[in-house]
């Protein structure tokens, strides 16, 4: 019984990644799993989603449910209708939604062979350690929490038919203190290959809620893929109209400002970042970032210049996305592509609505960087 029931679970794990793979797209544009995320689960909502449904035969008798009465009528007291909304129907319904939960593990699998994201080759040689425990021995002496009892029965079983206390008709193994052996371990440095990925965005008058919002939906899959490709990820957050600040990730995302646009102020505090916490020999860098393509004239030249000589060098991958906006120039892109066009650790993506974030997605994510 419980084999079957093992096999029924992993066949309705089979059901319910169909179900989210074929309308992946929809949750990747669509946004419907932000707002959704816990520490390590994902409940998304499927809909049609098909379940196991009973039948019962004809045993050519009455039973439950037999009797007068027509198709339809309602059942409650002497046939009337009960109180609810609407009339009642004979149509099955329809749009009914489960909610299911998923890890955000098997939902960055998911993405990676939907989009056909080849895997992240990390560059360089991992140099931060973690020191780990490896329980490889065993002792004499230690802890009873830590005791081997496998190896305790072991030792008394042997020790009592060395000296003849073993009896075949009374088979009891009484272990004595000598018999006692202990789990111990080794301490391990414990190479670490870690991310730490930079989201720039501009926050001035220009940058709708709607630009947000797929900035923030498009970093939700991005967080999720390289999470599964690295042992430890750390993120950090930076906001710029004419001054940039790093912020945490609730402020990153429904700040309201307003006022004109430095790039080069937000480039600024990420190369000092990178300079003070995250050095390049010790860490794969990614950044992205998210405008509408508006700058100040006169500052373009400052941005290029840092993002050239302090950032671009020291990173895996610099992925910039335009967001269309009803009120930004979008020029800043023909900037960054008429100088760094051919430049292989720059991805560059246009995103004029919540549609392009899929293909946003694979442009920034398919080198494998």
């Amino acid at each position: 019984m419980t084999v079957k029931i093992e096999r029924d679970q992993r066949r309705f794990k089979q059901i319910v990644k169909g179900k989210v793979r074929q309308n992946l797209k929809q949750f990747v544009t669509q946004g419907e799993m932000i707002g959704r995320k816990g520490k390590d689960l994902v409940s998304i909502p499927l809909p049609q989603l098909d379940l196991p449904r009973f039948r019962f035969g004809d045993n050519g008798a009455g039973g439950v449910a037999s009797g007068e009465g027509e198709e339809g009528q309602p059942v409650g007291k002497g046939g009337q209708p009960q109180p609810g909304q609407g009339q009642a129907g004979s149509d099955p319904g329809d749009g009914h939604l489960m909610e299911v939960d998923i890890s955000l593990e098997e939902l960055a699998e998911l993405l990676g062979a939907e989009l056909e994201l080849p895997r992240i080759e990390p560059r360089g040689a991992a140099s931060i350690t973690q020191q780990k425990n490896k329980y490889d021995t065993v002792r004499h002496v230690g802890p009873e929490a830590l005791r081997h009892k496998k190896r305790t029965y072991l030792q008394a079983l042997k020790r009592q038919i060395s000296t003849g206390e073993y009896r075949p008709d009374d088979p009891r193994i009484i272990p004595i203190k000598g018999d006692k052996r202990y789990k111990s371990w080794t301490t391990i440095d414990q190479p670490q290959v870690n991310a730490a990925v930079f989201y720039l965005m501009d926050v001035s008058g220009s940058m709708t809620d709607e630009q947000k919002q797929i900035v923030r939906t498009e970093a939700f899959w991005i967080d999720a893929w390289l999470a599964s490709q690295y042992d430890g990820i750390e993120t950090r957050y930076i906001i710029h109209d004419a001054v940039a600040k790093e912020v945490d990730e609730h402020t990153f995302y429904h700040t309201r400002e307003s006022g004109g646009t430095r790039i080069s102020s937000a480039y600024k505090v990420c190369a000092d970042l990178i300079k003070n916490h995250f050095p390049p020999a010790d860490w794969n860098l990614y950044v992205f970032q998210f405008s509408d393509g508006d700058n100040w004239g006169e500052d373009n030249q400052q941005a290029l210049s840092i993002l050239s000589d302090s950032i671009l060098p020291a990173v895996n991958l610099y992925c910039y996305g335009q967001v269309e906006s009803p009120y930004g120039s979008g020029e800043y892109l023909n900037q960054l592509e008429s100088r760094f066009g051919e430049l292989d650790q720059m991805v560059l993506s246009e995103i004029p609505d919540r549609e392009a974030i899929y293909e946003s997605i694979r442009a920034f994510l398919g080198k494998g960087r």
